[in-house]
């Protein structure tokens, strides 16, 4: 015979099951998956392939002032490298990005480089997007198979507005970026 208190409580645990379950039927989903439709046709990831993880880089990019290619005399701002923390959709921190050499280097120790198949670009003031083919990762875990890395959504990283001359020549300074990383696997 079961008692009163019990069948209390087994009909609490069904509402609240039920509860449940409603709520999450209803419940919208929480990322969509990335388009490629509004990019550039030069950095469209190929058929074949998709998305495995979609991050938010937040960081700076140095530049140093050097000397211009074949312009004796001339200087101009030449970029170093990057420095970022990828974050995921929900603002969790899952990797870093940071160089020379470009690399991509997840929370679980995988890392991977890059070679650039394309750029175009993005707006003024930012830098363009970029579609990059990953060389095997180092190391196994959220990196592995990856096949080719997509910047877009860029806000800044430009370089300096300040003067690069010969007086200031070696001198380094940062300035600030936010891009979305599409990291895509073979489908």
């Amino acid at each position: 015979m079961i008692s009163k208190r019990t069948t209390l409580s087994l009909s609490l645990a069904a509402v609240s099951a039920a509860i449940v379950l409603s709520a999450c039927g209803s419940m919208a989903p929480m990322m969509s998956t990335f388009s490629q439709d509004s990019l550039p046709d030069s950095i469209k990831v190929p058929m074949g392939n998709k998305v495995a993880m979609e991050t938010v880089g937040v960081g700076e990019i140095t530049y140093e002032c050097r000397d211009k290619a074949n312009a004796a005399g001339m200087t101009e701002w030449v970029f170093v490298g990057p420095n970022a923390v990828l974050n995921d959709r929900s603002g969790k921190q899952v990797g870093k990005y940071y160089g020379p050499p470009a690399t991509w280097e997840a929370m679980d120790g995988s890392k991977l480089t890059a070679v650039q198949l394309a750029v175009a670009p993005s707006g003024a003031g930012n830098l363009p997007f970029q579609l990059v083919k990953a060389n095997p990762a180092m190391g196994s875990g959220m990196m592995t198979g990856v096949t080719h890395i997509q910047r877009v959504a860029l806000k800044g990283g430009v370089a300096p507005a300040s003067m690069c001359s010969p007086a200031n020549k070696g001198a380094k300074e940062t300035v600030k970026y936010q891009a979305d990383y599409i990291f895509w696997k073979a489908a």
